[in-house]
């Protein structure tokens, strides 16, 4: 293939192989037979290594270069990569390393071709999920797993609050649950695999993760507005309370009502702990911009997004960034079939867990700063609110703590203590290792459990990106009609190639 010759297959069954020159008067060719009949191994029996036909039937299109050929050659690339190389990557490696030149179609094709080869096809991952939870949960005592299928036995639910969409041959969304350690670093609970992000998606979620987590006062889920997971969450957890992300109600306020400039009144009020500063800054707001007042209290709820509204402890916790952080660790992963995706999961959780395992009742009354406080430091609560909702000592507790002759470590909230730390890591997550090695119960693998129907293939290239939310922009990268290259254009192009066309010379012989 490298050397641009082509050949026809002359004959071929279960026994015998044999290959020519796609020139009838070459004489290349290629003849290979079974060992013995029972084998399933081929021996070359004969070979003319010399082509003798003319250098005009090279061919870089060469018609043995398939996607299947190219798929298996490019392969090993992506062997404990995420990414590995794209369409474009897989054409330089057929230019270069086979001799072929080939369309980015084919190279699109050969690409996903050597993810199946490397991570199994998405039937073959549907088909082996019993057995993966399985071996999972085996290996991983805690571990809590779900499958649901329908009346069909096709796929339909799995466990695992916000969602993202995956881009596999199945599509489908993943909906995360999280939290926070005592170091401010995502501390994962849930992942699960839906259809799409519907009320009954959402309320089967939610109802593993209750299992998990159960349902108190002092329980706090800040997700987006969508009306699927609040009808969800007032469906599956009664004691509960729902907050909603302060960004994704900022992101609707500038959609709808075009007024960015009050965005720092707006955060300002999110983060303020005491009600006071925080009818001082909807004051501000009223004065500009009285709908947007009214939105916030009458349509969002004031309960919903301010910090010193809010019913439950929330401590400073405003957005879901900290899913949109694992959403985006997972962001090339999206891409894989479930079992290979969970095995990603798998192992990043268990990085984490191996690297963060190494890790008398007097009231004070506190002047001095913008704002005086009083500190009680038995019941561990300031007038500023802040050391009640965050949990961690304000100026004015430590200030309490240093007259008193306490430590001020003693003042933090055990959640933030390294025994709480090391115990959120205590448990190591194992891998469920090879499937040659699994002991599977033959009622898990007898389960039958297939692919969900999807509807008809559009016309053209995947889809592999998500729609903007409402209010987020993506800024488009220019691209020079000269030079080709992004981030300026053709008339501030200092580059001296190139055509003024916008196209690249063309070399014509003389």
């Amino acid at each position: 293939m490298k050397g641009n010759f082509e050949f026809r297959t002359r004959k071929s069954n279960r026994s015998l192989w044999v290959i020519e020159c796609i020139d009838p008067n070459c004489s290349w060719r290629l003849r290979a037979s079974k060992i013995v009949p029972e084998s399933t191994k081929f021996v070359i029996r004969k070979y003319v290594g010399v082509h003798s036909c003319s250098l005009l039937n090279r061919n870089a299109n060469h018609r043995q270069a398939t996607y299947v050929v190219i798929g298996e050659q490019v392969a090993p690339q992506y062997v404990g990569v995420e990414k590995g190389p794209g369409p474009k990557g897989v054409q330089t490696f057929a230019r270069t390393e086979l001799g072929a030149q080939i369309s980015y179609y084919k190279a699109w094709r050969g690409r996903k071709h050597a993810h199946t080869l490397i991570r199994g096809s998405p039937e073959q991952s549907f088909h082996v999920l019993p057995s993966y939870f399985h071996m999972l949960e085996k290996l991983n005592p805690g571990t809590v797993t779900r499958i649901e299928v329908d009346g069909e036995s096709r796929f339909k639910k799995v466990v695992g609050i916000d969602g993202t969409f995956l881009k596999g041959q199945y599509r489908g969304v993943l909906l995360v649950a999280t939290a926070q350690d005592g170091n401010g670093q995502c501390y994962p609970l849930a992942w699960g695999i839906v259809d799409s992000e519907n009320e009954d998606a959402w309320s089967w979620f939610l109802t593993q993760l209750k299992e998990i987590i159960g349902d108190t006062d002092e329980l706090a889920l800040i997700s987006d507005r969508a009306p699927s997971i609040k009808k969800a969450i007032s469906t599956v957890f009664e004691k509960a309370h729902h907050g909603a992300c302060a960004w994704h109600v900022a992101q609707n306020i500038k959609n709808k009502f075009k007024c960015a400039d009050i965005m720092g009144s707006y955060w300002s009020a999110v983060n303020a702990y005491r009600c006071e500063d925080f009818t001082g800054y909807m004051i501000e707001i009223s004065n500009r911009y009285l709908r947007v007042a009214e939105y916030l209290e009458n349509e969002v709820g004031f309960e919903k997004w301010s910090r010193c509204h809010y019913p439950g402890l929330r401590y400073n916790i405003t957005t879901t960034n900290m899913v949109e952080s694992l959403n985006s660790m997972l962001v090339n992963a999206r891409d894989f079939p479930y079992v290979a995706l969970l095995d990603v999961i798998q192992e990043k959780m268990s990085k984490w867990w191996n690297d963060r395992r190494i890790l008398n009742p007097i009231t004070y009354h506190v002047k001095g700063g913008e704002l005086e406080g009083v500190v009680d430091i038995f019941n561990k609560t300031c007038t500023c609110k802040e050391f009640d909702i965050d949990k961690l000592p304000c100026v004015h507790a430590v200030a309490a703590a240093h007259h008193a002759q306490v430590s001020v470590y003693s003042l933090v909230s055990p959640y933030y203590t390294k025994e709480y730390y090391l115990l959120a890591y205590g448990e190591t997550i194992y891998p469920v290792g090879s499937q040659s090695q699994w002991d599977v119960p033959n009622e898990v693998v007898t389960r039958i459990v297939l692919p969900r129907e999807v509807k008809e293939k559009k016309r053209g290239r995947p889809k592999t990106s998500r729609f903007p939310s409402v209010g987020e922009f993506r800024k488009r990268k220019n691209r020079c009609g000269k030079c080709g290259a992004y981030g300026h254009y053709k008339k501030k192009c200092n580059s001296q190639t190139g055509s003024t066309e916008g196209n690249p010379p063309t070399n014509v012989p003389g």
